[in-house]
């Protein structure tokens, strides 16, 4: 009996999937899910993730199920596992999407693609995103990705599966795997329905409020689209995403400028998750090494066991620090400009390397994206060598972002009887305040760890005098030619990879 493999990763859908329709074009198929121990037990994954991705998988499970499929879920080292299976009844090819993922996720693919070699099990890979293999350099790049999210979404295929040559195996508990306790009670729930009612809410609703609403902390959890979790599980493919945005603005009054403008914005946005993808599947290393080697030995000597637990625990004693801190810890979510002065404030005045402060905070974002959060990581503490220094301030943020001290009360239930005048730098009232208000009595920090702007102005002295170094600037040019961005192709040169890529799946040329 010849038949093909899906493995599925972060991809727990049957719409636009490419592997799926390509493996069901070529004949028999089986869908397996590999739970393995020892990803989970990594140091970026938090029990809120392996939560996520059980509800994908139960999702998953019930609509191959609806369709007359089954999903076999087995549990080990994929190797073990495929050969196990390979044993039982063997297979010719393994089918699967591409993964940007952690290191430990690339080294894993690496041993599969060894093991397939030595089995001739023929292993096809197909992308998912518009971040690209073997990628030289980014000329051309944005013609690419534009030509990728055009190309027609594939409907869900007519599946014929074979008898599963073994049981599915009882998927096991966060606490057995041993995977990092972090659950926030209000985290958002997983599985592909529940992403595409967010889509709709997002598109037909919401978007109206995107641009002017994703900064603050107070507008963002309903402004910002809430997608991001669902993308990184593949829930819903980017194209679907793409595409559907730009049916509804096609959709929309020529007079609704204001949900035109969020929806324009919002595709910019998804425009960039792939670009900063591209920079960790071009180069892995910036997982755990600076972009700009000239930047080693910058921090991580000179790491804050200290700070880092204070910051960590939501006692900086800077309040919108720790009211974000808060939020993140009951959500698992946070909008884009509070995690960057989280990671500014990491950086700067506290100076503590990217590294502890990205596994913080990969644990505790439900959407962690590794592409993303590590370039992110990067350009906020200032060593990629490209990008201009980003330093927010904590106390000028909340300010512009929560005048009335809102969200701050909302998140930090010691200072809801401080009055506003002290409310975002509650460590300059006198000692009679604090004890009027209850502040010592709380446990509320008494200071900072440092002062604010001497700390911020010294960390900025030694990263732009690093900078102006003539080594280090001479070594910009390879990281730009790596990593920058591009300016966009026009869109009339989009048509060829669209017809490239339903030819390689065997697909009419039809519109979706």
């Amino acid at each position: 009996m010849s038949y093909g493999v899906v493995w599925f990763k972060r991809d727990l859908r049957l719409h636009d999937h490419a592997a799926l329709t390509a493996a069901s074009i070529d004949g028999r198929l089986l869908c397996l899910y590999i739970i393995e121990p020892d990803l989970w037990r990594q140091a970026d994954a938090s029990s809120q993730h392996y939560h996520f991705m059980l509800e994908c998988l139960q999702d998953l499970s019930d609509s191959l199920a609806h369709r007359g499929g089954k999903l076999l879920v087995r549990i080990g080292e994929p190797v073990a596992v495929l050969e196990q299976l390979h044993r039982a009844a063997p297979f010719t090819a393994l089918y699967s999407h591409e993964e940007t993922g952690n290191g430990f996720t690339f080294e894993r693919d690496k041993a599969v693609a060894r093991w397939c070699l030595r089995r001739g099990v023929v292993w096809r890979e197909y992308p998912q995103t518009g971040v690209i293999r073997r990628l030289t350099n980014r000329d051309g790049w944005a013609a690419r990705w534009e030509s990728f999210v055009a190309q027609p979404c594939l409907p869900a295929p007519s599946l014929s599966g074979i008898p599963l040559p073994q049981p599915s195996q009882t998927w096991p508990t966060a606490e057995e795997l041993g995977v990092f306790p972090f659950n926030p009670p209000a985290r958002q729930l997983g599985g592909r329905r529940r992403a595409i009612a967010v889509l709709r809410d997002f598109l037909e609703q919401r978007s109206a409020q995107y641009r002017g609403g994703i900064s603050s902390p107070l507008s963002a959890p309903t402004a910002c689209s809430r997608l991001s979790p669902y993308l990184a599980a593949g829930c819903l493919s980017l194209r679907e995403i793409v595409q559907a945005t730009r049916r509804q603005m096609a959709r929309l009054p020529k007079e609704n400028t204001r949900q035109r403008k969020g929806l324009q914005a919002f595709i910019s946005r998804l425009h960039w998750h792939c670009h900063f993808m591209q920079k960790l599947e071009s180069e892995p290393e910036i997982e755990w090494r600076n972009m700009h080697r000239g930047y080693d030995g910058l921090r991580e000597n000179e790491h804050n066991e200290a700070q880092l637990a204070a910051l960590m625990a939501g006692r900086t004693g800077w309040p919108l620090v720790d009211a974000c801190v808060a939020m993140l810890n009951h959500t698992g979510w946070l909008n884009f400009r509070m995690r960057a002065m989280l990671v500014s404030v990491a950086a700067y005045p506290l100076w503590l390397h990217w590294r502890p402060v990205g596994l913080w905070l990969a644990r505790a974002f439900l959407d962690y994206e590794p592409g993303i959060h590590w370039s992110q990581l990067q350009m906020q503490s200032g060593t990629t060598g490209i990008n201009a220094t980003r330093v927010y301030n904590p106390v000028k943020q909340a300010m512009d972002h929560d005048p009335q001290g809102r969200f701050v009360r909302r998140w930090l239930p010691a200072l809801r009887q401080v009055p506003d005048v002290w409310l975002f730098e509650p460590w300059k009232m006198p000692d009679e305040l604090r004890q009027r208000y209850g502040l010592d009595q709380a446990g509320w920090p008494a200071k900072p760890p440092v002062e604010l702007e001497s700390a911020t102005r010294a960390a900025k002295q030694r990263l732009h005098g690093l900078r102006k170094q003539p080594a280090v600037r001479a070594g910009k040019a390879a990281v730009v030619n790596r990593h920058g961005s591009r300016q966009a192709v026009p869109a009339a040169r989009r048509g060829n990879a669209a017809t490239a890529f339903q030819q390689q799946l065997g697909l009419p040329l039809a519109d979706d």
